[in-house]
C-alpha cells in the first residue's frame, strides 16, 4: 500500500521522468539512448515508490510494553537529559531512518498525547549529535499506564519535510500510524530512568511490531 503522503512526490516523479524520454522521442534519438534512459528511469521511480510503502503493521504489546515508533537501526541506548518537557535524565533509544527503509511513524505505546510541538530547524544529518536539538523535528508526549513516554521526529539531511497527524487529546494504540518523516531521519524515545530497555544498539527493529521497552506499573 502506497502511504498518501507519496501521492504527489510519486506524480511529480512520473511527470520529471516522462519528460526527458518525450523528447529524446520527439527528436529521434539513438534507441540504445533512450532504452538506457527507460532502464534508468523505471529504477529511479521504483526507488521512490518504494519510499513511500506503507505495510499492514498488528502491535501485539501490554499496555507498559513499548513497540519500535520506526523501522531502521538503532544507534544509541544511553542515559540522557532531555530539555524541552521531562527537563532531567531519561533513557534514551535511537533508531536511524536510511531513504530505504519505511518511513511512516507510529505510536510506541497506548495512551493519551499530553504534548506535541512541531520546531523548526536545520537539516543535519541524521546521526550527528547536535540533530536533535538543531534539526527540524516534533516533539511528542504520550501519558500511559506506566507515565509519560516522549518521542521525537527528527529530520535529516536529505529530508525536507515530517508530518505529525496526531495533536493533545488524541488517544492512540501502540503501533497506530501518528506521523511520516520524508527521506532519511531519526525516532528518539525517552522512557522513564527505571524503565526495561530491550533494544540493544545495532538492532533493526520493525516499527509497529518490535518490541523495544518495558515500563514499571506507574
Amino acid at each position: 500500500m502506497i502511504h498518501r503522503e507519496g501521492k504527489r512526490s510519486i506524480f511529480s516523479a512520473l511527470t520529471l521522468l516522462a519528460l526527458p524520454y518525450v523528447l529524446m522521442t520527439y527528436f529521434n534519438a539513438l534507441a540504445w539512448v533512450i532504452t538506457a534512459y527507460l532502464v534508468v528511469a523505471v529504477i529511479l521511480f521504483a526507488l521512490v515508490v518504494q519510499f513511500f510503502r506503507n505495510p499492514n503493521r498488528s502491535a501485539i504489546a501490554g499496555e507498559l510494553e513499548l513497540v519500535a515508533p520506526a523501522d531502521g537501526k538503532v544507534v544509541i541506548v544511553e542515559q540522557v537529559n532531555e530539555p524541552e518537557y521531562f527537563h532531567g535524565k531519561r533513557m534514551m533509544i535511537s533508531i536511524f531512518m536510511s531513504p530505504l527503509n519505511v518511513h511512516v511513524t507510529r505510536s510506541p505505546i497506548k495512551g493519551t498525547v499530553v504534548y506535541a510541538k512541531y520546531h523548526p530547524g536545520k537539516f543535519l544529518v541524521a546521526w550527528h549529535p547536535k540533530s536533535s536539538t538543531m534539526n527540524e523535528r516534533t516533539t511528542v508526549v504520550i501519558e500511559s499506564t506506566g507515565g509519560p513516554v516522549l518521542f521525537r521526529q527528527i529530520a535529516g539531511a536529505v529530508a525536507r519535510r515530517i508530518s505529525l497527524y496526531s495533536k493533545p487529546g488524541s488517544v492512540v494504540k501502540a503501533g497506530e500510524e501518528v506521523g511520516f518523516i520524508r527521506f532519511g531521519s531519526r525516532v528518539d524515545i525517552y522512557l522513564p530512568m527505571d524503565a526495561e530497555i530491550l533494544a540493544k544498539v545495532g538492532d533493526n527493529p520493525v516499527g509497529g511490531e518490535t518490541l523495544i521497552a518495558r515500563l514499571k506499573q506507574a
